[in-house]
């Protein structure tokens, strides 16, 4: 994956999770945990980017 496509991505869900926090009222809690479960899952993706852990895709349940 190019590094132009990652640094784009990045910034797309930076901006939808700061228009999130900034523009829907919710409360200082479930902002928090969204905040938390975003970062997670960019981190988990940026890991499965680059190597360092199988790709989803190829996990199974069962």
């Amino acid at each position: 994956m190019p590094i132009i496509t990652l640094i784009v991505t990045l910034a797309v869900v930076g901006l939808i999770l700061w228009l999130i926090n900034n523009y829907l009222p919710m409360d200082g809690k479930i902002k928090q945990i969204l905040n938390v479960v975003v970062v997670i899952i960019v981190i988990l993706w940026l890991l499965s980017v680059f190597g360092l852990i199988p790709g989803l895709s190829s996990m199974r349940v069962g």
